[in-house]
C-alpha cells in the first residue's frame, strides 16, 4: 500500500468516499457526517496538501487530513502551545475493513508528525459515537475531554468535540510512503 498526497483528481473520490462512510454509519445508528461536505472546503485542503491517500494496487482505500491547525475553541492555550498535529477525516472504505489499514495510517501520521517535530497527534471525534471513541483509545489515545458548546459552524451545540490524544513517535507502518518530506 501506498500514501500519497491528494490531488485535484482525487476531488470527486473523497466526496464519493466520504458518502459511503456516511451510509455505512447510518446503519450502525450514527448521524455523524450525514450533511454533504462541501467540496469547494475540500478542494482547499487538497490544494493546501494537507490530505493524504493510501492506496491499493491503484484504488484508494483510506485517507486522512493532517494539519498543524487547531479546530477553534477544543484546546485550551496551554495545548495550543504544545507543537502538534491535528487528524480530521480519517476514513477507511468499506472494502479494506478488517485489516488495520487505520490503525497503521495513524501510526504513519504520528511518525510524520513526530518527523516535523510535533509532540502531540490530536483529534476530535464525533460526541455521540462511542465506537469510534473506543476504537481511538484502543489505537493508543486518551481521552483528555468532551467539548459540547461553541460549535463553529453556528454556535450551536458541538457534535465532533471528543478530545484525545497521543505522543507522536517513530512507527513501521508498513506503508510505501510517497509524500513530499515534512521539512518540503
Amino acid at each position: 500500500m501506498i500514501v500519497e498526497a491528494a490531488n485535484e483528481g482525487d476531488l470527486q473520490a473523497l466526496l464519493s468516499f466520504r458518502e459511503e462512510a456516511a451510509a455505512w454509519l447510518r446503519t450502525m445508528g450514527s448521524d455523524q457526517w450525514s450533511r454533504p461536505y462541501p467540496a469547494d472546503r475540500l478542494r482547499a485542503t487538497i490544494e493546501g496538501g494537507t490530505v493524504f491517500m493510501v492506496r491499493d494496487e491503484g484504488a484508494t482505500v483510506a485517507t486522512i487530513t493532517l494539519t498543524p491547525e487547531a479546530e477553534e475553541g477544543l484546546w485550551t492555550d496551554a495545548e495550543l502551545a504544545e507543537p502538534s498535529i491535528y487528524v480530521n477525516k480519517l476514513t477507511v472504505a468499506r472494502a479494506a475493513a478488517g485489516r488495520n489499514v487505520g490503525g497503521r495510517l495513524l501510526d504513519w501520521a504520528g511518525d510524520r508528525a513526530y518527523r516535523s517535530g510535533a509532540k502531540w497527534l490530536r483529534l476530535d471525534a464525533w460526541t455521540t459515537n462511542k465506537g469510534l471513541q473506543d476504537y481511538y483509545l484502543r489505537q493508543g489515545f486518551e481521552h483528555i475531554r468532551t467539548v459540547r458548546e461553541g460549535a463553529a459552524v453556528n454556535g450551536g451545540p458541538r457534535v465532533s468535540g471528543w478530545l484525545a490524544v497521543r505522543p507522536t513517535r517513530p512507527a513501521d507502518h508498513g506503508f510505501l510512503d510517497r509524500t513530499p518530506d515534512v521539512d518540503d
